[in-house]
């Protein structure tokens, strides 16, 4: 296997998890993996281990440069043990779907520790079954969404029996710069990112300037109408507040099958799909709490990914995001779908994507000392958008740890900066698996968001006359023993 050629020092982009990152607002992703039967924990230390030497990011550590004159850099932590991230955890009997997610909050909740590898495996033992799920926290500062999953596969096999591949030596650790060092590399380093950044800025804006000048007059107009419309406050909704740090996780899926039938009848991407779902999730949540959704909207924050073929495999964060504005007093399925399908559409050939990344771009000429204390003191009341929609494309076939099947992968992003929901898709082994991400104080009733997702979906492959497929997929129950609200009725489902 081709080895990807690490950055040394993060980048402005990876640093500014580091530098955002707080109690309320951890900055890691992650995920919790369900496999089909017992994986004892001794057996998979040692597997995790054999897999170290195609994984050396995870044997290094951030250390920062004094007086943060430059972005933080990977170092090989010369102490480093891969029991310290490989932590065994059983459940008590009966092993309930409720009691993996309380310890899997519990897991999520809190920041990792920076004094080692930024990542945690939990393989949790006792659920129901006889099965075993694996946790995982890795900070968003190593990984973002689409290189998780290229880390996924090399993680996990493609065969329940692989066969043994020859790993690469694990060459010396070499020793660590002093701090004099550090300081001359971080100003050195600082000073020809800031030199890239401008360059990159300007060809990207160039690139993005030559692209609207072919367009025609009114899509230039169209154009310019969209980039201006994302310079407006969002409508807050409840879940936008100061947060507690305490997360709540909900969980649900659907066939993927079924997902690509709506998307073939209405027309749209599987993306346009998800934002139907979860955009007519919130406006039954809305409803339910008694609150009025005329005039209202939902700005979604949907990250795009820029990583190129050639890029697959590397780590860091190449993304860039789509705001997607959506009506909240729009309860036919068909007519939000279509809205959605056009705005996102629009958004696209505005090269909106394109244009937000020459934030990032330009962001590479702040001085690394300037953005560690932007990052120190940000905090809002009022947030750009009011929820995160990520949606990754996984293998669609089955992956094995130790000839154990991966039967579902429900994926984790977190929440920050008074946007208390967050909502991370998966696509794997032809099932769309969503987590859903709260803050306890923001949205302490996760799961009738959860219950509202099942309804949307299953109304909207109603309206748009797809079948529902006979493959069974095992959904997690509601949350119980906690303290829940009272049942509302069903949205009535309205077509055009």
């Amino acid at each position: 296997m081709t080895q990807p050629q690490l950055n040394q020092r993060l980048t402005s982009v990876d640093a500014s998890f580091l530098y955002f990152e707080k109690k309320e607002a951890p900055l890691h992703i992650g995920g919790i993996s369900i496999f089909e039967s017992e994986i004892p924990y001794k057996d998979f230390l040692e597997f995790v281990s054999s897999k170290m030497p195609l994984l050396p990011r995870y044997r290094q550590k951030v250390i920062p440069v004094p007086m943060n004159l430059g972005h933080p850099t990977w170092e090989f932590d010369p102490g480093f043990n891969v029991k310290n991230h490989v932590i065994d955890q059983k459940l008590d009997p009966p092993g309930t779907f409720d009691q993996l997610r309380a310890i899997t909050e519990k897991i999520e909740t809190g920041m990792l520790d920076r004094n080692k590898p930024l990542w945690e495996l939990h393989l949790v033992q006792g659920f129901e079954g006889h099965r075993t799920v694996l946790v995982s926290k890795v900070h968003h500062a190593m990984v973002d969404g689409v290189s998780g999953v290229d880390l996924m596969k090399t993680l996990l096999d493609i065969s329940p029996n692989p066969t043994p591949t020859a790993m690469p030596e694990i060459e010396p650790i070499p020793p660590p710069p002093d701090s004099t060092k550090r300081l001359i590399d971080g100003l050195i380093d600082s000073a020809q990112e800031g030199v890239k950044g401008w360059l990159e800025f300007q060809t990207n804006m160039l690139n993005l300037a030559q692209t609207w000048a072919k367009e025609p007059q009114r899509n230039l107009i169209s154009n310019s109408n969209n980039m201006m419309g994302l310079m407006a406050p969002i409508s807050l909704l409840p879940f936008n507040r100061a947060l507690s740090g305490k997360m709540r996780l909900g969980w649900a899926n659907f066939s993927f099958a079924e997902a690509r039938a709506i998307r073939a009848a209405l027309g749209g991407t599987v993306n346009d799909v998800v934002l139907t779902t979860l955009s007519g999730a919130v406006i039954n949540y809305l409803e339910y709490h008694g609150q009025k959704t005329a005039g209202r909207t939902l700005r979604v924050m949907v990250p795009v990914s820029m990583r190129r073929e050639d890029q697959r495999g590397a780590l860091g964060n190449l993304v860039s995001v789509l705001p997607v504005e959506i009506p909240l007093d729009m309860p036919s399925h068909v007519d939000r779908y279509s809205f959605i399908v056009n705005k996102t559409g629009a958004l696209k050939g505005a090269r909106v994507a394109e244009g937000i990344n020459l934030f990032s771009a330009l962001m590479g000429t702040v001085p690394a000392s300037v953005q560690a204390v932007i990052g120190s003191l940000a905090t809002t009341s009022v947030p750009p958008f009011n929820i995160v929609s990520t949606n990754v494309p996984g293998p669609q076939i089955p992956l094995y740890a130790m000839g154990r099947k991966m039967i579902a992968s429900y994926p984790f992003v977190p929440v920050g900066f008074a946007v208390g929901v967050s909502c991370a898709i998966l696509s794997y082994d032809q099932k769309l698996y969503f987590g859903i991400t709260s803050d306890g104080v923001a949205m302490p009733d996760i799961e009738k968001l959860i219950e509202y997702l099942n309804q949307t979906f299953a109304d909207l492959r109603v309206v748009a006359g797809v079948p529902e497929t006979k493959t069974k997929i095992e959904t997690p129950p509601p949350t119980q023993g906690r303290k829940r609200a009272k049942t509302a009725k069903p949205a009535a489902v309205t077509a055009s």
